[in-house]
């Protein structure tokens, strides 16, 4: 089905050919002027030095062609050579009728791609902290809207579970507990199923380590050594990784599962070990890398730039890997597994000069497809009242879930006030919307922007939060039940022409979401979703507090006003699916 602009603008163009002029020049756009029309076209000012005439006068020769028009109630030429448009309310009620009716609200579906997003960015034996929220809830946004869309996308959590920081939970864990078999390089028997240690301990255990290798030299060095044994396969200290991996991914699983957050993939650099030599062989025969300082590196710099880029490095000087290899590594992975059309990265913004490097050093080795598009999305952060990345009242990074279970207790509170709701009731209801709080309030910004933090704002039932977006689809589910309670049937209702200004608004509003979800998939920017969701609900609630739903006298005209209800609420709850939330059945 096609977009209402799109419509509009073969309309408008028909009119403009019928009148003599190009058909191009009748697109069609927004008013940006609500107070004088509806929707403008600008083409008869563009026209004019084409056809050497005044603009107003393309404009009136086009008005004059537009008086039959099925879209358009009225057409009207300004000075100097605007058309000024308002849509015939039957031509709306038609289209939005019609959306009513289809999948995906009569979505045109692009091609299919295949797409892996890389989100989240854990490591193994840390919490996850407040750093973590964006990444997350962005990328598991976008993963929604495009699969939405039609395409198929995989969502990888990419988890940091290689290297130094390994070793020193492994020192960590032999300090406290020294007689552990996995130490033993002698034994030869099966090593224990249950681990050593609770996720609480590997918790102190990780922070520890990292601050003592800092300032002991010779921790450093034990952990250094246990590093090598671990990735050079020694059987106790791989065994006891796979623990430190377990422990933490049972317990990553149950905090991304707090925000509806969810992957398709738990892999990690570890992953691409075995793939490493065979990639560093492939880039020293094909002769892209050489030895620079005693390190191997790629040269990514362009003639085009205008700033330093640096070499992109593959191994240090030691042989050690980095970053950068096993990312290089990871893409190697996914293009033989999985022939990607496009490989989606969000990470802090202030990653953009690694990214550069790595997605250069990928298409200059030819670890990628030439059609295989690599997007970066860095993510700003999320700021106190202070404008500093969020910290605890101690000044320290707070964690994941004391934020969450912070916001929930806020949210628990508001809900009581006010509402007879039993204490269990409430519970469920503030973790629903204690979520809606989070996801929206951060993903309402746009990806790259940083953002304040306010919890009172976030968990306002006012204002463009997600309370207020669910308590308006509730508000919609609400009426909609009191009228089955009444003997209504919601079956075979048939939206009916607007019958006031505010409810041809809200339809206005509904007929322009396929414009509005496709944009979201293509910019990979849910922040659009969020804009469309609050624009409906406001028009919805204007609507609301000027109509007579229920109370209606006449049925035809009540039948026509509940299909709209339906068809707003099925509209708002596929947006709030897509940006990773619940509706409650009440607030």
């Amino acid at each position: 089905m096609k977009k209402l602009l799109d419509l509009l603008s073969e309309e408008m163009g028909k009119a403009f050919e019928a009148a003599g002029y190009d058909p191009a020049l009748g697109r069609v756009t927004i008013s940006n002027r609500p107070d004088l029309c509806e929707y403008q076209c600008n083409g008869a000012m563009a026209g004019a030095k084409q056809y050497h005439k005044a603009p107003i006068m393309i404009a009136n020769d086009v008005a004059e062609k537009l008086t039959a028009s099925a879209a358009f109630r009225e057409a009207v030429a300004a000075a100097p050579g605007f058309l000024n448009l308002k849509l015939s309310e039957e031509f709306l009620a038609d289209m939005v009728s019609r959306m009513a009716g289809e999948p995906k609200f009569g979505l045109e579906l692009p091609e299919r791609k295949k797409i892996i997003i890389d989100y989240g960015g854990a490591n193994v034996a840390k919490p996850l902290h407040v750093g973590h929220l964006r990444p997350a809830i962005i990328g598991e946004s976008i993963k929604r809207i495009c699969r939405y869309v039609g395409h198929e996308v995989i969502g990888d959590v990419h988890l940091g579970d290689w290297g130094l920081q390994m070793g020193l939970v492994i020192m960590g864990v032999k300090e406290r507990q020294p007689g552990l078999v996995y130490f033993d390089e002698e034994y030869q028997g099966e090593y224990p199923q249950e681990a050593p240690f609770t996720i609480s301990e590997l918790e102190e255990i990780y922070p520890a380590a990292s601050a003592r290798s800092k300032e002991d030299a010779a921790f450093k060095a034990a952990a250094m050594e246990a590093t090598v044994k671990l990735q050079n396969g020694v059987r106790g200290y791989r065994a006891l990784w796979k623990h430190i991996l377990n422990v933490s991914v049972t317990d990553l699983k149950k905090n991304y599962a707090g925000l509806n957050v969810a992957f398709d993939l738990w892999k990690g650099e570890s992953d691409v070990h075995e793939l490493i030599p065979e990639m560093v062989a492939y880039m020293k025969d094909g002769g892209y890398a050489y030895i620079s300082e005693g390190a191997l590196v790629v040269d990514v710099k362009e003639e085009t730039d205008t700033k330093e880029m640096p070499p992109c490095m593959i191994l240090k000087s030691d042989g050690a890997s980095l970053y950068n290899t096993t990312d290089l590594a990871t893409i190697m992975e996914r293009m033989r597994l999985y022939h990607p059309d496009q490989i989606i990265y969000i990470t802090d913004k202030r990653q953009d000069l690694y990214f550069e490097q790595v997605f250069r050093c990928a298409r200059k080795t030819k670890l990628v497809e030439p059609g295989t598009e690599l997007k970066w999305i860095g993510n700003g952060t999320m700021n106190g009242s202070d404008g500093k990345p969020f910290k605890t009242r101690e000044g320290g990074v707070m964690r994941l879930e004391n934020l969450i279970r912070e916001t929930r207790e806020e949210m628990y509170r508001k809900i009581r006030e006010g509402r007879e709701m039993s204490g269990e009731e409430a519970e469920k209801v503030a973790d629903m919307v204690a979520v809606a709080a989070l996801k929206y309030g951060d993903l309402s910004n746009q990806a790259a922007k940083d953002y304040v933090f306010d919890i009172d704002r976030f968990t306002s039932f006012e204002g463009d939060t997600g309370p207020y977006i669910l308590y308006t689809v509730v508000r919609i589910k609400s009426i909609l039940n009191k009228y089955r309670e009444q003997g209504g049937s919601l079956d075979g209702l048939c939206l009916r022409v607007a019958g006031s200004e505010s409810e041809k608004a809200l339809q206005m509003q509904l007929a322009q979401f396929n414009a509005m979800i496709q944009s979201a998939a293509e910019e990979t920017a849910p922040h659009k979703v969020c804009a469309f969701l609050y624009d409906l609900a406001n028009a919805f609630n204007h609507f609301y507090h000027e109509t007579k739903i229920l109370s209606e006298e006449d049925e035809t005209r009540k039948k026509g006003l509940l299909a709209l209800l339906v068809l707003v609420r099925d509209m708002m709850e596929a947006c709030v699916e897509v940006l990773g939330f619940e509706v409650p059945d009440k607030m």
